[in-house]
């Protein structure tokens, strides 16, 4: 697989990612019971780190080679930080609606640009 695939792959893994984050964020705070820590939250948001991690080398990786105008590597920097702290935060009742929604439209905006940027430079 190239890098490009894979890039492609981690992406819209960490999408679906968003997702999930959301509807436990929504579960959550109608419930305003937090996740167990050791069962819930920590694998969860290992899960999503070893993914963003690894996301992180492929996109500043592509950004370099491809050189896009509306994307830079440090929007990538940060939707990575803001992805694993809402991994954390959506099983919190006590976490913020309105800084959740802001950090969870921001890492989908940065998703969906490095999307449609790798379209356009497919060869």
């Amino acid at each position: 697989m190239d890098n490009q695939s894979m890039l492609s792959e981690l992406n819209e893994r960490l999408y679906e990612y968003t997702k999930e984050i959301d509807d436990t964020f929504l579960s959550v705070k109608m419930s305003g019971e937090k996740g167990d820590f050791f069962s819930q939250v920590k694998p969860f948001a290992d899960e999503v780190k070893e993914v963003v991690d690894h996301w992180k080398v492929e996109a500043a990786s592509w950004i370099k080679r491809n050189r896009p105008k509306n994307l830079h590597t440090s929007q990538i920097e940060s939707a990575a930080e803001q992805l694993e702290m809402i991994s954390v935060q959506a099983f919190f009742p006590e976490t913020s609606r309105t800084r959740f929604i802001n950090y969870l439209q921001s890492v989908r905006y940065v998703l969906t640009v490095l999307r449609e940027n790798i379209n356009k430079y497919e060869t």
